[in-house]
């Protein structure tokens, strides 16, 4: 199983992370300004595709300017590399974008039969396991991080998906899990009151 969705449209720009950070000559108000402008000034950008197996958590990514028919099969192409010979039968789950369900799409599903297209239901994201996925990569390539160029994002992400596939683990769709503090059994029972004696 594969889940294969896109995450875009991306410009290039700063990206705030957890806190303010303070500019040496400017202060914050002068930085905010200075990086404004500079945003408003470039229009360039892009999308990433991603194909993500969350039974052993290893992602591929390609980085594309637009997103289209075309890109979305050259992206399906790479996947097909990607993928081992020895698997027998892809199920890949997307979303109901337009470029999924084009007739170049089907002629691709014709021509190479052990994939298999699993339409996940309108408004349920969330049975799209690369979603998770995606916050995860957002934080490793670009969060808190200012951007010149769609080349610098390029860069920042395929470091984070290279990072990512060394320390990559399963994916396990639910609730994240969180650390509880164990509670004394009893804690809810009434305290023994010794009886005084006479």
């Amino acid at each position: 199983m594969i889940c294969i969705d896109e995450m875009g449209p991306l410009s290039v720009r700063s990206y705030p992370g957890r806190e303010l950070i303070r500019s040496q000559d400017r202060g914050l108000a002068g930085r905010a300004k200075w990086e404004l402008q500079r945003d408003r000034d470039r229009k360039s950008g892009g999308y990433v595709f991603g194909a993500f197996i969350p039974a052993t958590g290893e992602a591929l990514t390609a980085t594309y300017t637009s997103r289209s028919i075309v890109t979305f099969l050259n992206f399906l192409e790479k996947v097909e590399e990607w993928v081992p010979d020895s698997v027998e039968r892809i199920y890949v789950i997307m979303d109901n974008l337009r470029a999924h369900k084009a007739y170049d799409v089907l002629l691709f599903s014709l021509a190479h039969p052990r994939w298999e297209f699993v339409f996940q239901p309108k408004y349920a994201a969330y049975l799209n396991l690369i979603e998770p996925w995606w916050k995860t990569l957002r934080s490793l390539a670009i969060k808190g991080r200012f951007f010149e160029s769609w080349e610098q994002i390029e860069e920042a992400v395929a470091r984070a998906v290279d990072y990512w596939n060394a320390h990559r683990h399963p994916y396990v769709w639910g609730r994240r899990r969180r650390h509880r503090t164990s509670r004394r059994p009893g804690v809810g029972a009434m305290p023994t009151i010794p009886a005084v004696g006479g």
